[in-house]
């Protein structure tokens, strides 16, 4: 896939060897970088107020002001499944104080699936830091007879096509992962597609739908009341927050690992001094017990990891929902 805008930004590297050279980039914004920062910075959550990456981006804020110095906004730029904020930031100045609070669904997964991207997520942002991860999970509401996925799956397989799963949208992360289960285990169910997670959800405990492929986050406070059931989380490893719940891997179902990621990153070509303050106070703060204990109470794994083990995780994460979605031939404009 060919960007024309990643043809058009420097990277980090060329843009900090630059400096090093002395040549290309204004003394202003050299300058600039040594005092940041100097002003209020802003958080871009592609979605709408009160899901869980604008959540994290709120709980990661204030901390985030107080180890810079300076306040930190958080501005929700809602449309185009994510693709109307990623935008926002990936044409802002680079200079630190435009940052995005990006997950699968605004960033490997819409990649994955869309037939028009304004950026791309491997070179028109600079990862600063991983801050959490939340497990998708098979969760079965009151439609459902399942005791456990492998009974699911067998039910699925001798009725194809015929019973349905729930997720937030066409081409969503959620979507992905349905479409990875399929493929991994020979099940066949039929897709039935919301406008969004709370939607499918309010389906799913008033019986309209079994089954629904959804984040541990949002399920998790039904689940605790005996409204909901999950069949198994989708990973490798059991869930903390779910222990007595098998994961994929131990059914005998590998390569079934799906997750929802929050993550910060900066437009590309910023500094490295800027670069390098952005990375320690995020990690710093993510780490203080207070986060942490947040982030768990909203069912999402803490994941402090900074720009190298972060662009690792973005590369991988797309590498396999491209797989997944041209597997099953999956697009949306």
């Amino acid at each position: 896939m060919t960007h024309p805008r990643s043809r058009q930004l420097p990277t980090r590297r060329t843009f900090v060897g630059a400096i090093a050279a002395g040549v290309a980039f204004p003394a202003t914004l050299v300058r600039a970088a040594e005092t940041f920062p100097a002003k209020p910075l802003r958080i871009i959550v592609p979605f709408a107020p009160g899901g869980s990456v604008d959540i994290s981006a709120r709980v990661l804020a204030i901390p985030l002001s107080e180890e810079l110095g300076q306040p930190v906004l958080v501005d929700n730029r809602v449309g185009a499944g994510g693709r109307i904020g990623g935008s926002a930031v990936a044409k802002s100045a680079p200079d630190g104080y435009t940052l995005l609070a990006g997950s699968s669904g605004s960033l490997t997964a819409m990649e994955a699936v869309a037939k028009s991207m304004p950026y791309h997520v491997l070179h028109n942002f600079v990862p600063l830091t991983l801050i959490n991860i939340t497990p998708m999970a098979v969760v079965a509401g009151r439609g459902s007879t399942a005791k456990d996925l492998p009974e699911l799956i067998a039910s699925a397989k001798a009725n194809p096509g015929k019973i349905g799963i729930g997720s937030a949208g066409l081409g969503s992360s959620n979507h992905l992962a349905i479409e990875l289960l399929q493929a991994v285990s020979g099940a066949q169910f039929l897709h039935v597609p919301y406008k969004g997670s709370g939607q499918a959800l309010t389906d799913l405990l008033g019986g309209q739908i079994p089954i629904m492929v959804d984040q541990i986050a949002s399920s998790l406070g039904y689940v605790k009341q005996g409204q909901l059931r999950v069949l198994a989380v989708m990973s490798d490893k059991r869930s903390p927050f779910l222990p007595d719940v098998p994961c994929t891997a131990e059914l005998g179902l590998h390569g079934v690992e799906a997750a929802s990621f929050t993550g910060i990153l900066a437009p590309a070509g910023l500094p490295e001094p800027v670069r390098a303050r952005l990375e320690a106070a995020i990690i710093k703060v993510s780490s203080r017990p207070e986060v942490v204990q947040r982030f768990k109470e909203l069912g999402a794994e803490p994941r402090a990891v900074g720009t190298a083990g972060f662009s690792a995780f973005l590369q991988s994460d797309l590498k396999k929902w491209q797989e997944v979605a041209a597997k099953a031939q999956i697009s949306i404009e």
